[in-house]
């Protein structure tokens, strides 16, 4: 008997599907993959799991037995507990206060802060999740941070476990560990949920693999009887690409096309976000930026696009100093900026896609005479690249936001390379897409490069940096603490470099 079994769950946001009558069954002492593209619906049906998100229609049986799980507090009293992808937490309040925060049972009045404490520090040891209770939230690592939420769970008495996209912020050494604790766990007659878009994931370290696609249960499968184009399949619905012709260049004379000289950058409060940074990008080459997020990565893109100040140091673009130019001087000497969070600073969501396509180039001929807009020739334009670009839409002039994500990417990439940039400078561009939509933006950024564009490629994905770049450096704390030639790149070291380990020596 399934000690987790949802049938016919249904849920609506307003007119969109989240998910279209889903069956899930969890053994007791298994890890299941939940395993689908950005959007497929499987955040939700877990959300529904541990009472955040009410259903449509649907039942829960937990342990045999059917339940009305309609809020998080009955979830923590059926054994359910979830680790969500972006941590909840309260970052000025020590790990220890986190743990009871918001605890209302018995448990929390028998129990002092102290108590807690020492009952932490022993799920620590015996789960080998190593986390300071007196620690603050803010002074820890994003890998600690998930330390402090699992133990939390843990604490609290969760049996069923819920991970949703937990190796998203983690460093390989780290990923591994987690895993390996999460063995353990299920060893220990716990049972886990892994929610991923990762197929190496699901099928290296569950029992079981469902896969969602637009809401729907596509199918169940054993991990150990399935194999990685087949769920790839699955996801998208069509054969996936994974292995590319990418030869490994020799850069030795071929024309530096950006570069960074000792550039220091300071962030809002004051503290060195870029710390004497150096670099050199050259044409026909693709430089992949490695580290967890959060050490400088997306501020060195943001000096390079002219969206931050430098306070020290030199920035050349084509051999031209454009340290402190403007965005428009910067576009103009055609550098390419594709952001880290395409909604906030990629594009603008209630403007059409044709209005987006020239955000860039809105004022300039033949878009724009004498500032008066020339609808034919945007029309023109973005009928063009929407064509040459496969993005999948019915009108240019719908909505950014009608569009799926994958599809809203190809437009911020179309605009980019539609300026025929000699640098394009990409900060998480798979960032949220499906297997599909990843395949064809490394296939856009491989043909950029063979047309002689110098890309530097900003990724927390190690097998997308791995995959694609020519050379690699690692980001710690706003310095560059490693680099090499991608094919004599050694990733343990890339891995320990990404945790802020010397490795020069």
């Amino acid at each position: 008997m399934p000690i987790v079994e949802m049938t016919g769950i249904v849920k609506y946001f307003g007119a969109v599907l989240a998910n279209d009558n889903v069956d899930f069954a969890l053994q007791k002492g298994e890890i299941h993959a939940l395993l689908g593209e950005n959007g497929a619906g499987k955040s939700t049906l877990m959300n529904i799991l541990v009472g955040m998100v009410q259903p449509n229609a649907g039942e829960i049986r937990i342990r045999g037995e059917k339940q009305v799980i309609d809020s998080p507090r009955v979830a923590e009293q059926l054994g359910l507990g979830m680790v969500h992808q972006h941590f909840m937490l309260i970052p000025p309040l020590t790990a220890g206060e986190n743990f009871v925060l918001g605890l209302k049972t018995p448990r929390s009045l028998l129990f002092g802060l102290a108590n807690a404490k020492d009952r932490v520090r022993a799920l620590s040891k015996q789960y080998q999740l190593r986390v300071d209770p007196d620690a603050t939230i803010a002074q820890l690592s994003a890998g600690e941070q998930q330390r402090v939420e699992i133990l939390k769970q843990l604490y609290r008495g969760a049996k069923i476990l819920i991970l949703d996209e937990p190796t998203a912020v983690l460093t390989p050494q780290e990923t591994e560990s987690l895993f390996k604790v999460l063995r353990t766990m299920v060893d220990e007659d716990h049972s886990i949920v892994l929610i991923t878009h990762k197929l190496d994931e699901a099928l290296n370290w569950s029992e079981q693999i469902d896969v969602l696609r637009d809401g729907r249960l596509v199918g169940t499968v054993a991990a150990k009887d399935v194999t990685r184009p087949e769920l790839a399949r699955m996801m998208v619905g069509r054969e996936v690409l994974f292995h590319y012709s990418t030869p490994k260049e020799d850069q030795a004379g071929r024309e530096v096309v950006l570069a960074a000289e000792n550039v220091s950058v300071r962030g809002v409060k004051g503290q060195l976000t870029l710390n004497n940074v150096s670099l050199e990008l050259h044409a026909g080459e693709i430089v992949g930026v490695a580290g967890v997020a959060g050490n400088g990565q997306s501020e060195l893109a943001k000096v390079f696009a002219g969206l931050r100040q430098v306070e020290h140091g030199r920035i050349t673009l084509m051999g031209r100093e454009i340290t402190h130019c403007s965005i428009d001087e910067i576009i103009e000497q055609k550098l390419s900026y594709i952001p880290d969070d395409r909604h906030r600073t990629g594009m603008l969501p209630r403007m059409t896609i044709a209005e987006n396509m020239v955000l860039k180039q809105h004022n300039w001929p033949p878009f724009a005479n004498w500032s008066v807009l020339s609808p034919g020739a945007i029309r023109q334009h973005s009928e063009t690249l929407v064509k040459s670009y496969n993005v999948r839409t019915p009108s240019i002039n719908l909505p950014m936001d009608s569009l799926s994500g994958g599809n809203q990417q190809k437009v911020v990439l179309a605009r980019e390379l539609g300026l025929k940039p000699h640098v394009l400078v990409a900060d998480q561009p798979t960032r949220g897409l499906d297997v599909g939509a990843i395949e064809y933006i490394h296939q856009l950024l491989l043909e950029s490069r063979r047309d002689g564009v110098g890309i530097l490629l900003i990724s927390t994905e190690l097998d997308e940096i791995m995959r694609l770049s020519d050379r690699i450096v690692v980001m710690f704390e706003g310095q560059i603490t490693y680099e090499a030639a991608a094919a004599k790149a050694d990733i343990e070291k890339i891995g320990l470099a990404m945790a802020g380990e010397d490795v020069t020596a």
